[in-house]
């Protein structure tokens, strides 16, 4: 590829997710947002409007420009397979949106296709870019508290997804907790146990579509090390994202996020604070430029991503493995340093 003009690259998907990163590849120094794929016509001639680049309904029509440099995977769970062996195919680098897929035996089978190819392929847990969780990660690693004893992670949405939108979601470990477990390998790379929790206490049409409400998981790592996730698909005061990171000698903690520092003080209450920033989309927002420019940076120095396809591969093992804990009230043992086969299909209580 040209060193000497932005990388060319392709949106699949122009929903919520892909109105964040068309914005933020056309306003990267960088890249050039060329295609907007989506078979939804409409959504995406409305997004190419506003950010020049050409609407198309086909991955065909994608692949088929020989001056494309990556794309980025933002449409449905259920092309995110296909897009990927594509684009490795054709050299092309991708960052894809998690999960790889919700069935375990499809994301295999991708890796089994893509197996020794060196193009970059990112996958979009974000969370690892946001500069809080970072800088906690770093100096975790840097032996600021010692020994890593207990890594504790909050994650509550403001309100449940739609109804419509959990029937198809996978359930809540593999939509929402797998960012939580990603974060989790952040810290703790191998982890050899997972149990789980699940209750059904405030969302009718969520436990008909059999799927909980609200979980918590407790990971085990090869260490001795304590993780611990609590998720809610509701949190009356808004979108709570904390993290805390115990050691030997001391503890470091990410709190919320609100737009801004400013405290009141009155007769009616003290130390009144803004609301926390609404959803992913503000919270996040640093997390997914910072996510984007490090794919840049990846495809022009040909270095491989992080997180990859492996990682997505774990995340969505230690999902399954947290459901068969949650429905069989059983802890569930992983063999994740081996092969990702045997943290899915082989948990041994």
């Amino acid at each position: 590829m040209s060193t000497d003009r932005p990388l060319k690259v392709a949106l699949f998907g122009s929903g919520r997710i892909g109105q964040v990163h068309a914005r933020n590849i056309a306003a990267h120094p960088d890249l050039e947002l060329a295609w907007i794929a989506d078979p939804f016509i409409e959504g995406a001639r409305t997004l190419a409007a506003g950010t020049g680049a050409i609407a198309v309904e086909t991955a065909d029509e994608v692949f088929a420009n020989g001056d494309l440099d990556a794309v980025v995977i933002g449409s449905p769970t259920s092309t995110h397979v296909e897009l990927i062996s594509r684009a490795m195919a054709q050299g092309v680098a991708a960052l894809c949106e998690k999960p790889i897929d919700l069935d375990i035996d499809r994301a295999l089978a991708c890796r089994d296709v893509i197996k020794g190819n060196n193009t970059p392929l990112m996958l979009g847990f974000n969370r690892r870019f946001d500069p809080n969780f970072a800088a906690i990660q770093r100096r975790v690693v840097a032996g600021e508290i010692g020994r890593l004893e207990q890594l504790t992670i909050i994650s509550r949405d403001p309100a449940p997804a739609p109804a419509a939108y959990i029937a198809t979601s996978g359930g809540i470990f593999r939509d929402m907790s797998i960012h939580d477990l990603d974060m989790a390998r952040f810290f703790v790379p191998d982890i050899v146990e997972v149990s789980a929790a699940g209750a059904n206490v405030f969302c009718d049409y969520i436990e008909e579509a059999g799927d909980f409400d609200s979980v918590v998981i407790t990971l085990r790592g090869r260490d001795g090390e304590l993780v611990t996730i609590t998720n809610s698909r509701h949190s009356a005061y808004g979108y709570d994202q904390r993290l805390e990171a115990f050691g030997s000698e001391g503890m470091l903690n990410a709190n919320n996020v609100a737009p801004t520092t400013v405290r009141k003080y009155g007769a009616a209450g003290a130390e009144e604070a803004d609301a926390y920033l609404p959803f992913f989309l503000e919270r996040y927002a640093e997390a997914y430029r910072n996510e984007l420019d490090s794919f840049a940076r990846a495809i022009r120095s040909g270095t491989a991503c992080s997180p990859g396809f492996d990682d997505g591969l774990q995340a969505l093992a230690l999902a399954n493995a947290a459901e068969e804990s949650a429905r069989s009230g059983r802890a569930v043992r992983i063999e994740n340093s081996v092969k990702v086969e045997n943290a899915v299909k082989i948990g041994q209580p």
